[in-house]
This record gives C-alpha cells, structure tokens and sequence, in this order.
C-alpha cells in the first residue's frame, strides 16, 4: 500500500532522438554565412601506415578542391623556419636600392624571371590586350615581385643579385624551390588517388620543375587608394599552372571568390598552413571537376586595421607555381570525361601559360 508522503512525479514524454546530419562541404559552401577554406592536415598521408589512411586524406583534398578549389594545407613538413627565412630574405631583397633591381628586370614570358616593378604586371581574367592596357594606368596591382625558375635550364637563367647585396639569397631560394617542388609530387599524387588513377599517375608529367617561385612585396599605401573602382593589390585571377602554394604573412588581404555565389570571402593567414589552390591547367586536365577559383589582394580586413588607418600596412607572400612539364600535353582525364565529354581542346602547357603571361604583362 502506498504511503501518504509518497512524492508526486510528473510523467514526461521522451522524443525519439532525431539524428541531425552533418552539412557536408557542398552545402556549406552554398552559402556565404557558411562558406570556408577547408583545413586539411597533411601528416595522415605523409606519414600513414595504410593506403587506406593515404585515400581518407586525398578525399578531402579533392572534395575541397571540387567545391572551393582552395584547402589550407597543415602539417605539410615545411618547417616554419625554413618559411621564416624565405621571408626574410625575401624582405632584404626588396630594400635593395630600385637601381639595383631593375638591372634583374623581368624581360621574356618564355623565361619569366626577373624583377617585376610595382604597375608593369596587371593580373586580370581580360584577354583583350587594349583593355589590360587601360586597366594598368588606371588601376595597376600595386606590388611587386621576383620570378625565380629552375636554376638548370639550357636557355632562360634566373636573374640572382650579387650576393653582397643579398647575402644567402640564392642558396635560400634554390633550396626553397626544391622543397616546394618536393612537396608538388606529394599533393599531386593525393590527387591521383582522390581521382582513383594510379598514384604516381603525375608523377613524370611533372618532373621537369617547370614552375614559378614568386617572391612578393605590396608596399604600404594609402587605404584610400585600395578603394577606387577595379583598385586593388592584385586584381581578381585565376592561376595558370596545377596548383599555387602561398606562403601569408600576418597581414591579411587575400580573398577568394564563393563559386557558387561570386562574392569574395578573406583567406585569413593561419599560422603554419600553406593556402593552396587549384590551377588552370588542373582544372582543365579534370574537365573542370576542379575548380579554377578566382582571388585577389585588396586591403586587409577592417578587423585587423585601426579604425582611422589611412595607410595600409605592407605585406609580402611568396607564392609557388606549380607547372606541369613545359612539353606536357593538358587533355580531359579519362575518368573526368562526364556525360558531354571534354569541354577543352589539349594545349601544352608552354603554349597556354607563355599566353596568358604575354596578356598580363607590359
């Protein structure tokens, strides 16, 4: 028999539990309140016991590169002091007397090595030669660069400083270049997975090294500058080869494009992470499978400036530009062909990255 003083206890229904699915990166990105660079870490394929652990690592890169065409790549096994050294003989370089530059000017796209001086490139997606012409008086890219190319070629030399006005640049930049091309190999055959084709299906497509080490400096402006229509550090572009490694530098600026809504969205520097992206020529080696995304430099967000700044700050970034080999054929992938098959014509690479240089530049 129960008691008097027996508690009185409410009867509460319990919900069925209703599991919610996780938004996958497709429909993340479909949005601009949900839009992201993926972050991906690298070690799981470097260093994995297992094929098994090597393709769970090339999935995610190739699902960013198809929804973003963009990854932050971590624990890649640059070291950050190697990276801080690049930057600071990248630096020192550009303290160099603009005398002392110009005798290293940039003179050929077939070589592409060389001073660029702050106005004499404007990177844009317009082919029309009158139009770039236009854009560079009325909207330059304000910064300027060093093209480095592999040290070895019988006709196109690099163009070094005497090393008493840049003490170690050159062994620096020989030793950053191989590094870089290093890891090009690795990525590219974590691509060849994620496609499900042999993983060292790239590799002797790319062999010969016949990518770009940029070396960049946006010299301190006035914020006011960056605001003019079309103004900006670096106009809105895509990339030529297979993929870019960038190297930031604290200070912010660089924005990529949503593909899915066209507005620009900041790559904010985190520490330790290579931003990568995907190229033309990759893309159009995957039918446009991976996405050949639009970027560009502009002022860094309002967030990381004084309220009242009326100069920018500077930046530098050293970006790698990874080619294909100069006498590689670009054609549709064979499981890339979809149900229209191939939407381009096979083009070399010299042929189509020599183009797009002879357009950009003065």
């Amino acid at each position: 028999m129960l008691g008097r003083n027996m508690r009185q206890f409410a009867i509460v229904r319990v919900q069925p539990y209703r599991f919610r699915r996780m938004a996958t990166l497709a429909e993340e990105v479909r949005s601009d309140d949900t839009f992201h660079i993926p972050v991906v870490s690298f070690s799981k394929f470097r260093n994995a016991q297992s094929k098994a652990e090597r393709e769970q690592t090339a999935q995610e890169i190739v699902t960013a590169f198809k929804e973003v065409g963009f990854v932050y790549l971590k624990d890649h096994g640059i070291s950050s002091r190697t990276v801080n050294n690049a930057f600071t003989r990248s630096a020192e370089f550009f303290k160099m007397p603009i005398e002392e530059k110009m005798k290293l000017a940039w003179e050929d796209p077939r070589s592409n090595r060389g001073y660029v001086a702050r106005g004499r490139e404007r990177v844009t997606q317009e082919t029309d030669p009158v139009k770039i012409a236009q854009m560079r008086v009325t909207a330059p890219d304000a910064k300027e660069s060093m093209e480095i190319g592999r040290d070895w070629d019988k006709i196109w030399k690099n163009q070094w400083p005497q090393e008493s006005l840049a003490p170690g640049f050159k062994t620096t930049f020989l030793d950053f270049f191989r590094t870089c091309h290093e890891l090009h190999v690795e990525v590219m055959r974590s691509i060849a997975l994620g496609l499900q084709l042999e993983e060292n299906f790239f590799d002797q497509r790319i062999d010969g090294q016949y990518h770009n080490l940029r070396l960049l400096n946006y010299p301190s402006i006035r914020t006011e500058l960056l605001k003019g229509e079309g103004q900006a550090r670096a106009g809105a572009h895509s990339d030529y080869g297979t993929l870019t490694f960038v190297f930031q530098d604290a200070v912010g600026g660089l924005q990529v494009q949503n593909p899915h809504t066209k507005h620009y969205h900041p790559a904010t520097p985190i520490p330790d992470t290579i931003v990568v992206n995907v190229g033309d020529l990759l893309a159009r080696w995957s039918n446009d499978v991976f996405r050949s995304t639009l970027h560009r430099v502009v002022s860094p967000q309002r967030s990381l400036l004084p309220p009242d700044a009326e100069m920018t700050p500077s930046r530098q970034s050293i970006a790698f530009f990874c080619n294909p080999n100069w006498d590689a054929t670009i054609s549709c992938l064979p499981n890339c062909l979809g149900k229209t098959g191939p939407k381009y014509s096979p083009v070399t690479t010299e042929k189509y990255i020599v183009g797009r240089l002879s357009e950009t530049y003065n």
